[in-house]
């Protein structure tokens, strides 16, 4: 990633936060040492795990859990607030999300972020960072994450349409193709995923749209990559997971 490096292991506060900026980048996967919550201030984040997906765009945030397996990526340069916390600094949450970030905790991270992690720490940034911990468990969770089937055939369903996710098969198709019978395949995403194959797909649609719109492609172009025929359906959907129309919410 671009930017000045910062390595988050030498610093021996409990929980503390760093501002980053990094130009487009792809980061190797990696077990972190401390639970980290990722702040987009801008830009377009998005996190894979080994079961899931995350993807988040400004004013929401990622909760990564301490020794999860992880890759981190975005398409444009991106603005972070990241807050960094040891076990039972701050409350976590119990798997990898992504959570709406309010107008005041965007203050708090922003404040809290210009302290340097390597000076001593002041009662001022020690207050900061009680309100912080305070406030965390007070976001809302934003319906921005995928979980990925664990089963090998259902998972090769799923790998099938991340690669390729305006892809207009039916399940018959990818079960054929994945060597079981499309019963099997609806069954085990169902169970291991919490979504119907059809609410899968138009989950993964959406996070990959909201990582083209980021970068600056046109409704229409992603409306029709990933799958729509009917933009005003894409339009739809979009508004109804985050509260407003593509074009506003990247304006």
């Amino acid at each position: 990633m671009g930017g000045v490096s910062f390595d988050p292991d030498s610093v021996e506060r409990a929980a503390f936060v760093q501002g980053a900026r990094h130009d487009a980048f792809v980061l190797p996967w990696r077990r972190p040492r401390r639970a980290q919550f990722v702040q987009v201030v801008d830009g377009v984040l998005s996190v894979r795990t080994e079961d899931g997906l995350c993807v988040a765009p400004p004013h929401h945030g990622i909760w990564v859990l301490r020794d999860v397996l992880h890759g981190m990526s975005s398409a444009t340069p991106v603005v972070l607030c990241i807050l960094y916390a040891d076990a039972n600094a701050v409350p976590v949450p119990s798997r990898c999300c992504v959570m709406a970030v309010d107008g005041l905790m965007d203050e708090l991270l922003a404040a809290a972020s210009q302290f340097a992690p390597h000076a001593p720490l002041t009662g001022e940034e020690s207050r900061l960072m009680a309100v912080i911990a305070d406030r965390l468990p007070r976001l809302t969770e934003a319906g921005l994450s995928l979980i990925y089937p664990r089963d090998p055939r259902a998972r090769h369903i799923a790998d099938t349409l991340t690669a390729d996710p305006g892809n207009a098969g039916v399940l018959d198709d990818f079960a054929v193709q994945a060597s079981i019978t499309a019963r099997t395949a609806a069954r085990l995403f169902t169970k291991e995923t919490g979504l119907t194959f059809g609410q899968w797909r138009q989950q993964l649609r959406l996070l990959t749209a909201l990582t083209r719109l980021g970068a600056g492609a046109s409704v229409t172009q992603v409306a029709l990559d990933v799958g729509y025929s009917d933009v005003s359906s894409f339009i739809a959907v979009f508004k109804d997971a985050l509260g407003e129309t593509p074009a506003r919410f990247f304006r």
